[in-house]
This record gives structure tokens, C-alpha cells and sequence, in this order.
């Protein structure tokens, strides 16, 4: 009895829990919903009718099935406001994110956390120069400037204090403020700070200079110049604080780079132009990239530009189609300047004090004080040592002078690019693209191929920018720019192919210098070899049929290919010690893999898993223990010196950083064990288990994400494994932590035969909202290289129609 009635009482209480638990179940499932319609309310109206006040005719926006929309207009002022209004509709946070960065005002909306980041880029005065290089543009391009501004502010006066304002708005508890011309050009102004950049180079070799013997400072810089004694000295006589003092991950990517190539109608299937580019940018979501397609009775232009910017930098029209690989130049000098003891703003220069510029900036924190910050600019450019002495001043500064500081019009060139039919046309408007400076190919429909690298490319006095030098004398300094005309150019090639991989671009008997610091060649000898290794006229293995030339399908698997030629060469050697220092054969089985592995860096193989981590094991084992850990972030070329020290060893040269280290037997073995010992701890001991894809993640973070463990599983797209790694055409840099963020950000292919049709990739998609179908929906094409055709002229498949109307 008494049993009976526990049961009960115990099934009454279990009955209440189970209550309370589907209670909290249902309330939470309440939750998920509010807060799934609540920011599913902010996705843009992409179909139907609105009324854009602004517009002087109406204009028709069609959205194909992967979201790019395609936009006509009847005339240019209805077609740049349009494009304004429909990018606000996809990435209107992006914009002001990218905005603010480059402006430094994030603090303000995003607190404290910023304020670093907006110390760096006031400094690096990014804004001022945009407003520099607006008073330059013609009135033309200020129009311009101007629509597309129009555009963007219709959208944010729609949304503004609505339910339709975007979510990342609401979470950070601020709205939109009205978009200026000034707003595009600094974002253009934040491209060539990401794409043109070698301040850092200088600074890590000042460093070196006092830290270093003169033996290991050669080995570190890529080629020491044994005739600039006077520099040199002026570096040891004048030390700069650098250790502590520049934040590194506020620097450009080292990978910044890109693939690009164009082949002749002689080597075609159908005997036209095929031209492919994908650059290698940052990955995150929303992408850097925006495609687009625009058209008005003027021009028929199709392509990507970064969102916040008019017009379509990268892309194709009716006639031409254009991509770019970055020359990567050294485009910006340290000077090592004195200030003055009795008034810290002067400097000295051939022997007398010259009061340098003032710029108060000040910088609002959100829910918290406003900062008092100064801009000190010299003759050469801005202070970007520490200016606010802790304790006392000191007595040599690093001011730079920068390419992009200077009032620069690369909106000319853009829209002239997607005005011209022929290579004359664009070469005129491409006179216009001074910062930063590109590799560009071009491919025409009357058969032309060409490149020409652009830009302003300085010419010193004396000095080859690997060093600071002295900024209190007129002896050093530019003394102009490499000319136009005489900057690499290549047209019709015998050869029936031009290509680029940010590798060297200039012979020993260039006359002027571009830099020491080119990317390694293993992608650039790639592409040649997939281009050579087709053989018009023979009979394909797998079809059967005979090869008539090179077609779409043959770009598309070449941006894909994942052969690693940075094994090809250094694989033997490093074997050869692993071998000799492994006696007792406790690793055979690890030879093996990689004895058998055919240099392919797949995600299902082993042995790209040993060999990828065992490079970079090397160069830690070499130097991360010898200098501070923020210098050792933005050392230079790490990559390149580490080869070059193993290069010349092999040979039978050891090197002084070898040597103390032990030998280069040593060094790598002892990098090898490390390697093994760090893969079986995360991946098991059964080799063959191992697998690159398990570690190299292709990944696509949100900008919030990073902020909050909540919101990063709803915003980030899921990792996906994927083969490539930093060496390989399908380039997939990770952050050593298998973290791919660094890629291919744009994949895109034409043929001229018939130029109203390319072949694009833009991940993770079009969209900058987490409820749209294209927010992440090309997540996948990225890794199975897998394509979206856009057309220019014809129907539209899978549309989605928006009439915007004026008033």
C-alpha cells in the first residue's frame, strides 16, 4: 500500500518535470521563432514594386538564381543611384563596417575594443586622403559619386527607425548615417592598403639591424644591398621603437595575392580569347565581392566591385573582359625622422626645423569617453611611431610616405574600363589606376590579348625600400614615378598566353625597381605547365576525342588544381634527412605516405597534412623563439627566407641561422618530430587516417561572430574540409590553426567567342543577410569548383523582378 502510493506521488512529481520541461521546451522554441521572424522581417524586398523617390525614370532590377542582380536603367544617373540603392539592400552593414574601419570611427559604435583599430587607420590617413583625391575628379566622376551616394541614402531613409532596418544594426544599437562620395573613396583607399603595402618590411629589418648580427640580418632580408652603408648606418645610429609598437593584425594579409591568365584564340577551341582570374583575398561572409550587372543605353558591364564603391572594377562588357594579380610593389618608405627637443611637432630637415602638420582626431567610444588624438604629418607623410610620449620623448620617429596618401582618381579608370571596346581604350583609362598598383590581363573580342602592370611605382634617390631611411636630409626621398609607358607590358605574345601569379614580372635588366619581396613561383609554373601540357591535334585519354584547343571546362579545373610544386622541389631533400636521421625506422611508415604521395594537395591525403605543417614547423623552429612574438607576426616573407636558407644548405651553403641552430639535418628532423607528434595528438596514430582535409577547414566568419560565442554558430557558414593550401592554384591559405580565411575570393572565367556569358564564383554568396537563400549558398562551389553563369545580354533563368518607380 504504502508502495503504491510513493509510485504515485513519485509519477505526480515526474509528470510536473516533464510538464516544466516541455514548459521551457516551448518557451524557448518561442524564442527561436521571434527571433527568426524578427530578423527575417530586415530581408530586402527583391520583388514587386517600390518607389524610389529619387529615380528620374524607373528602373528594373532582376535578381538571377544566384542573387546578382542585374540592373537597367535608361539613363547614368538612374543606373549609379540603382546601384547604390540595390547594394544597400544586400550588404548595407558590410558598407558602413568598411567604412568606419577605414575612417577609424568603429570605437564608436562598437566601444572600446576599436580603439586600436581606429588609432591605426587615422594614422594611416586613410579619409584624409580620399578627401584629397576628391577635389581631384572630374566633375563627371563627382556626378557619379554623387548618384550612387543618393542611392545608398534612399535606402537607409526607407529603413532607418523601421523593422526593416538590417539585424547587426540593431544588436550594436545604432543606425546607419547618411553615405558620402568621401565614404567610397575611402573604401577604395582601404584596397590599397590591403593590396599595396611594405611598411612593415622595413620596420622588421630596422628591428633586425639592432638585434641582429650583420651575418643574420643578410640571411633575413631578401636581397641585402651591399652599397647602402649610409642607410644601413643611419638605422643603427637611430633606433625606432618597433617591439610593442604595431599591432599586426591590423596588417595585410602576407598572402594577398591572385591567379590571372588570358590565351589566345590560337590555343581556343573556337579560336577566341579565354581569359580567368580569381583573386586571393581575405574570406569571410559577406564576401569582399559584390557582383553585379549593369545597364544603361551608355555601357553593358558585368562583374564584381567591393560594396560601397560605383561601377565594376573586375568583369567584362560586350567587347573586353579584364582581371587583375597584385604586383605587390614597394610602394611605401619609413623615414626615420628627429624631432625637435624644444617642440616635439618640428623636425628637422637639411639642418633646419619644419613644423610638421597637425590633425586633431578626435575619437568617440561608444559608452565611454571621447579620445584625444593627434595626426602628426611630416613632408614625407604621418608619424606612425607612438606620438604620445609615456615617458620620455624619443629621438627618432618613423613618418611614411605612401602612393595611396596621395590624391589618386581610380574611379576614372573603373568606369573608363567599363566604357572601353578595344585595348587602346583601355589602356588610356587604366593610366588613371595609380593605387594600388595590379597586374592587369585583357582579352578582346577582336582577338587581342595583353597585360600591363599600372601604378604609381616610386623612383629613390638612393635606397631599394627594404631599409628606413634618413628623413632629415633632401639626399633621400622619390624623385617621381616609373613611367607609364615603361612599366611591364605584353601583347600578343608568341607564346599565345599571358600570365600572372604575383610572381617576378621583370628580368635583371629592368631598369627600375618594383621590389624584392615576389611571390614564390610554384602557382605561375603551375598555370604554364596545365597551359603547355595541351596538346592541339592529340586524342584525349578520357574522352577519346581529339583535343581541339583549350575551353571553359579547362579554365575552371585549372583555378581547381591542387598540385603542390613547392613539394616537387623541397620534398626529395627533406626526405633524404628524414631518412638518414630516423635509424631505428620509427617513422617508416610516414616515409611511405609521403614517398607515395603524388604532390596533389587533396583533402582525403595524408601526406599535404605532414608536409604543409612540417614548412611552417621549420620556419618556427628557426626564429619564433629569437625575436618578440608581435615582431615575429609581422616578419616578412618568412616563407621565402626559410626556403632559401634550406635552398642553400642543400647546396651545400649553410647559413648562419642553420648553423646555430644545429645543421639543417637537425632542424628539420627535430621540426619533423615536432609535426608528427602535433598531428598525432589531434588526429590519432594511424596514419593512414590522416587526412588534410581534416584540418585544413575552409572558413567563412562574420564580422560579429568573433564578438559573441552565441551569435557565431548562426552567423558563420560551416567549415567545410577542402584540398590547396597556400602554394597551389586553388590557393587555401590557413591561419595555423587550419583555419582556410584565405583564398580565392572570386573565381571568374570568359570566353570571347561569345562575351554575353561568364562563369563566376563569389563565396560564400551574394547576400549579406543570414535568412537569404544566397547568404552561403555558393559555400560549396568554392570547394567542388563548381561555377554560376551570368548572362548580359538575353533572359535572365530563375528571376526575381523589382520595378523601382520615381515619383
Amino acid at each position: 500500500m504504502a508502495t503504491a502510493v510513493a509510485q504515485k506521488k513519485y509519477k505526480k512529481i515526474i509528470d510536473w518535470i516533464i510538464w516544466i520541461i516541455g514548459l521551457v521546451i516551448v518557451a524557448g522554441g518561442l524564442v527561436v521563432i521571434g527571433i527568426h521572424l524578427y530578423v527575417k522581417n530586415s530581408l530586402p524586398t527583391i520583388e514587386g514594386d517600390l518607389t524610389v523617390s529619387i529615380l528620374d525614370e524607373d528602373v528594373k532590377v532582376t535578381r538571377d538564381g544566384a542573387g546578382v542582380p542585374h540592373i537597367e536603367a535608361s539613363n547614368e544617373a538612374d543606373l549609379y543611384r540603382a546601384q547604390g540603392y540595390v547594394q544597400a539592400q544586400d550588404r548595407l552593414f558590410q558598407m558602413d563596417l568598411a567604412r568606419r574601419q577605414a575612417s577609424g570611427t568603429l570605437a564608436e559604435v562598437v566601444g572600446k575594443s576599436a580603439v586600436e583599430s581606429d588609432k591605426f587607420f587615422r594614422t594611416f590617413s586613410l579619409r584624409n586622403a580620399a578627401e584629397k583625391s576628391y577635389d581631384g575628379y572630374s566633375e563627371e566622376m563627382k556626378q557619379i559619386l554623387n548618384w550612387y551616394a543618393e542611392g545608398v541614402n534612399a535606402f537607409i531613409d526607407e529603413v532607418n527607425g523601421t523593422s526593416k532596418l538590417s539585424y547587426e544594426f540593431k544588436i550594436l544599437g545604432y543606425e546607419p548615417e547618411q553615405w558620402t562620395p568621401i565614404d567610397s573613396l575611402t573604401i577604395g583607399k582601404y584596397m590599397a592598403y590591403d593590396l599595396g603595402g611594405n611598411f612593415a618590411v622595413q620596420a622588421f629589418n630596422h628591428w633586425a639591424l639592432q638585434n641582429f648580427t650583420k651575418e643574420q640580418v643578410e640571411e633575413l632580408v631578401i636581397e641585402y644591398p651591399e652599397d647602402a652603408g649610409t642607410i644601413i648606418q643611419a638605422n643603427l645610429e637611430n633606433p625606432v621603437q618597433v617591439a610593442g609598437k604595431i599591432n599586426a593584425d591590423l596588417l595585410p594579409h602576407e598572402f594577398n595575392g591572385s591567379n590571372n591568365w588570358v590565351i589566345s584564340g590560337e590555343l581556343t577551341e573556337n579560336g577566341k580569347p579565354l581569359l580567368a582570374n580569381d583573386p586571393h583575398l581575405g574570406l569571410g561572409t559577406p564576401s569582399v565581392w559584390y557582383q553585379m550587372h549593369l545597364q544603361s543605353p551608355e555601357q553593358n558591364v558585368s562583374g564584381v566591385i567591393f560594396p560601397g564603391v560605383p561601377g565594376i572594377i573586375l568583369g567584362h562588357n560586350e567587347k573586353i573582359a579584364w582581371g587583375v594579380t597584385n604586383v605587390n610593389p614597394d610602394v611605401q618608405d619609413l623615414y626615420i625622422e628627429k624631432p625637435n627637443p624644444e617642440n616635439p611637432t618640428e623636425f628637422k630637415y637639411d639642418g633646419n626645423w619644419e613644423q610638421a602638420e597637425v590633425r586633431q582626431e578626435p575619437i568617440k567610444v561608444k559608452d565611454g569617453k571621447t579620445i584625444d588624438y593627434e595626426v602628426v604629418v611630416t613632408r614625407h607623410g604621418p608619424i606612425i611611431s607612438d606620438f604620445i610620449f609615456e615617458e620620455e620623448q624619443p629621438t627618432a620617429l618613423f613618418s611614411m610616405q605612401w602612393t595611396a596618401l596621395e590624391s589618386t582618381q581610380e574611379l576614372e579608370a573603373i568606369i573608363g574600363f567599363n566604357k572601353s571596346s578595344n585595348w587602346e581604350e583601355f589602356k588610356a583609362a587604366l593610366e588613371d589606376f595609380k593605387a594600388p598598383a595590379q597586374n592587369f590581363v585583357f582579352a578582346s573580342t577582336d582577338g587581342t590579348i595583353a597585360y600591363k602592370a599600372n601604378g604609381n611605382i616610386p623612383i629613390r634617390k638612393a635606397g631599394d625600400g627594404q631599409f628606413p631611411v634618413p628623413g632629415d636630409s633632401s639626399e633621400y626621398g622619390w624623385e617621381g614615378y616609373i613611367p607609364f609607358d615603361e612599366l611591364p607590358t605584353v601583347i600578343n605574345p608568341e607564346e599565345g598566353y599571358i600570365a600572372t601569379a604575383n610572381n617576378k614580372i621583370i628580368g635583371d635588366d629592368y631598369p627600375y625597381h618594383i621590389t624584392n619581396y615576389w611571390a614564390p613561383p610554384y602557382r605561375y609554373e603551375r598555370i604554364v605547365e596545365m597551359i603547355e601540357s595541351i596538346e592541339i591535334g592529340s586524342i584525349d585519354e578520357k574522352t577519346g576525342k581529339e583535343i581541339k584547343g583549350l575551353t571553359v571546362s579547362d579554365m575552371q579545373a585549372m583555378q581547381s588544381d591542387k598540385k603542390n610544386l613547392y613539394a616537387e622541389e623541397f620534398l626529395p631533400h627533406i626526405l633524404s634527412t628524414i631518412k638518414k636521421m630516423d635509424t631505428e625506422g620509427k617513422y617508416a611508415d610516414i616515409i611511405t605516405l609521403l614517398e607515395e604521395w603524388e604532390l596533389f594537395d587533396g583533402k582525403d591525403e595524408g601526406a599535404p597534412l605532414v608536409f604543409n605543417l612540417l614548412m611552417t614547423e621549420i620556419q618556427n623552429t628557426l626564429f619564433e623563439g629569437k625575436m618578440p612574438e608581435d615582431v615575429y607576426e609581422m616578419m616578412p616573407g618568412k616563407f621565402q627566407i626559410t626556403d632559401q636558407l634550406l635552398r642553400d644548405a642543400y647546396a651545400g651553403n649553410e647559413g648562419v641561422w642553420l648553423s646555430e641552430a644545429g645543421g639543417v639535418d637537425k632542424v628539420v628532423y627535430s621540426s619533423f618530430e615536432k609535426t608528427i607528434e602535433k598531428i598525432t595528438a589531434k588526429f590519432g596514430g594511424t596514419v593512414s587516417k590522416w587526412k588534410w582535409g581534416s584540418y585544413n577547414k575552409l572558413t567563412f566568419d562574420h564580422p560579429l561572430a568573433s564578438a559573441s560565442d552565441f551569435l557565431a554558430p548562426y552567423l558563420n557558414p560551416d567549415k567545410q574540409s577542402v584540398g590547396g593550401s597556400r602554394v597551389t592554384v586553388q590557393a587555401a591559405a590557413e591561419d595555423g590553426e587550419g583555419n582556410v580565411d584565405h583564398g580565392a575570393s572570386w573565381r571568374f572565367i570568359v570566353d570571347m567567342y561569345d562575351p554575353s556569358v561568364a562563369y563566376h564564383l563569389v563565396a560564400p554568396g551574394q547576400s549579406g543577410h543570414v535568412k537569404s537563400k544566397w547568404y552561403d549558398n555558393q559555400l560549396s562551389n568554392w570547394v567542388f569548383g563548381r561555377y554560376h553563369k551570368t548572362v548580359i545580354n538575353g533572359d535572365i533563368h530563375k528571376s526575381y523582378i523589382l520595378n523601382l518607380h520615381g515619383e
